[in-house]
């Protein structure tokens, strides 16, 4: 093809990313494809009301990504995405109501695999979130999805530590398909290891969910994390989606955490960089975690965290569902090691049990 006298190559565009539509209501069907088609990288194959037809529609057309209803008639959104992880691993991201019972349930599905989670409307919504659900609906499409595995809790030396003043600080980020991610995490730490505070991308009634979850699970204490909270072993606190960010301090030899307002407006509140720059002068106390997730929050804070003499681990391209936090941080030489988020876990144990300051029953 000749341009300006030149002949240049022609240039093809991108294949569409294909999308199946699963859920009951005539209305959010109709909704969700004239949102998805605005975006030219989609574009809707199919839409389904049931499980059934989706069963079909999913095999004829062979989508990059699925958007799925909570709860429909017959076989629920839970069942069907269960089944569906495991005969036939699709990118899904979940379609929920507000609601605490939703909440749950989205949780569940995403701890089942599910990509992402996205809040039915209940108002007009504006062009930035209608961009963002189909950013979020064709990160969905391009992720990494792997069968659905059952993680099985195995029990880590459990240590009895004599003294506080220099225990570490286990510093989580994570967003998309982070919630796998995570219980997979935490299930291999030593459940009296040291205090954990994670920063999870979610809505933050999803947040309270989550946590509760976690808590019935794990042996660990886990909760949303409260200002001032005093820290100690076997904790694990969750930054609340308050429209604040969580940072954590040192006060009287104790870890605490502490809530800013998003003066700077940054796209993530909470955010992954601001708990990790928060503990900047604590850094040599510092293990820090980037986990699966997309964009870049967290990759330049974990950098300043390495520079300074913490421990950073990073989650590695296969077994991320989205390979974009953690990919910023390795290639910014921000992770000192990157690995399977099946032996992240481990990593961090190995990293508290040959800290310098904190030994097996004793601290120096």
């Amino acid at each position: 093809m000749l341009i300006g006298g030149e002949r240049i190559a022609n240039v093809r565009p991108l294949a569409q990313k294909k999308v199946v539509i699963v859920d009951d209501s005539r209305v959010i069907r109709d909704w969700l494809r004239v949102v998805l088609q605005m975006d030219h990288r989609l574009s809707v194959v199919g839409e389904a009301k049931n499980a059934v037809e989706a069963r079909q529609i999913i095999k004829n057309t062979a989508p990059d990504v699925v958007t799925l209803d909570i709860e429909m008639p017959g076989m629920s959104g839970l069942d069907f995405l269960e089944k569906l992880m495991t005969l036939r691993p699709t990118p899904v991201v979940m379609i929920a109501g507000g609601t605490q019972r939703n909440s749950e349930a989205t949780i569940k599905a995403l701890s089942l695999g599910a990509v992402d989670c996205i809040l039915k409307p209940t108002t007009l919504v504006d062009q930035t979130v209608l961009r963002d659900i189909t950013r979020r609906v064709f990160s969905a499409a391009c992720s990494n999805i792997r069968p659905l595995r059952r993680v099985t809790h195995h029990a880590s030396p459990s240590a009895s530590f004599t003294g506080q003043k220099h225990m570490p600080l286990i510093l989580i980020g994570a967003s998309t398909g982070g919630v796998a991610a995570l219980e997979t995490v935490l299930f291999s730490l030593d459940p009296n290891g040291p205090p954990v505070v994670i920063v999870q991308h979610m809505p933050g009634a999803f947040l309270v969910s989550f946590s509760q979850q976690l808590d019935r699970k794990l042996p660990q204490d886990v909760s949303i994390a409260r200002e001032n909270e005093i820290l100690s072993q076997g904790m694990v606190r969750i930054a609340p989606g308050l429209g604040q960010h969580t940072g954590v301090r040192k006060i009287a030899s104790t870890w605490q955490c502490y809530f800013t307002p998003n003066e700077d407006n940054l796209p993530y509140c909470p955010s992954v960089d601001h708990l990790f720059r928060s503990a900047f002068s604590m850094s040599e106390d510092i293990i820090a975690v980037i986990l699966t997730g997309l964009g870049r929050d967290g990759a330049a804070a974990m950098h300043e965290l390495h520079r300074a003499g913490s421990h950073t681990i990073g989650q590695d391209c296969q077994s991320s569902v989205v390979y974009g936090m953690p990919r910023a941080a390795w290639e910014m030489g921000a992770v000192a090691e990157q690995r399977d988020v099946i032996h992240i876990g481990d990593a961090v144990n190995d990293a508290v049990a040959s800290h310098p300051k904190w030994r097996r029953g004793t601290s120096k």
